[in-house]
């Protein structure tokens, strides 16, 4: 193991360089996968006829494929269809999809946990049932939901490093590209990488856990 070699500041800065796409993958990704979770989980909730069983079935499909899959197909089988995207665009895209079904789940859940007595509470009080959906049903489910969301977004930020198997330069990437230089930097580049997302993770960890014990 060669630390002082691996931490010079070129390769500092490579890995750091990588670590700094890994998180505007995850940024990116945690953004449109909330915002598609939270359309699809509100939509599955309100029972819509047919448009509700066709989310239903996008969801669970999308719920029980590989990720990894997910984003091979966006980054090898779309582009035959004309629709091509670089490494960058098909992970966002692998990661919003997939995560954002699980985020469906989550809030769909969360939309459910409120009682209901609350909403018909609402409904006889002249409120329709929109407003109590935004007014009344979503603030609450929002506050029920946030630790399960965060810890989504955890899982989120680790699964970039599949991201690698499609050239992505981001940490882990960088980490195989350092290691194949010198074997001597292998272990320092991946403990390196380790304590990095490490600090995120466990940053993140906290929010959840102090956004629980709020709720309890």
């Amino acid at each position: 193991m060669d630390f002082s070699g691996a931490y010079e500041w070129p390769n500092l800065r490579f890995l750091l360089q990588g670590f700094w796409v890994t998180l505007q993958v995850a940024g990116l990704s945690i953004v449109f996968s909330f915002v598609l979770g939270t359309l699809l989980g509100t939509i599955r909730f309100t029972r819509i006829p047919v448009l509700s069983q066709i989310v239903a079935v996008i969801v669970d499909t999308i719920r029980n494929l590989p990720l990894l899959l997910i984003i091979f197909f966006i980054h090898i089988v779309l582009p035959q269809l004309g629709i091509k995207m670089p490494p960058f665009w098909s992970t966002v895209v692998g990661l919003s999809l997939f995560e954002g079904a699980m985020i469906a789940e989550i809030v769909r859940s969360g939309l459910k946990s409120v009682e209901r007595g609350q909403v018909e509470a609402a409904r006889s009080s002249g409120l329709s049932y929109m407003q109590t959906l935004s007014g009344i049903i979503m603030p609450q489910a929002l506050r029920r939901m946030s630790p399960p969301m965060v810890s989504q977004f955890i899982s989120l930020l680790k699964d970039t490093s599949l991201a690698i198997i499609i050239s992505l330069p981001e940490l882990m990437r960088n980490v195989q590209i350092l290691g194949g230089q010198s074997f001597d930097y292998i272990i320092p580049a991946l403990l390196l990488a380790a304590a990095l997302y490490f600090i995120i993770n466990y940053s993140l960890s906290i929010v959840a856990r102090r956004l629980e014990a709020r709720m309890n």
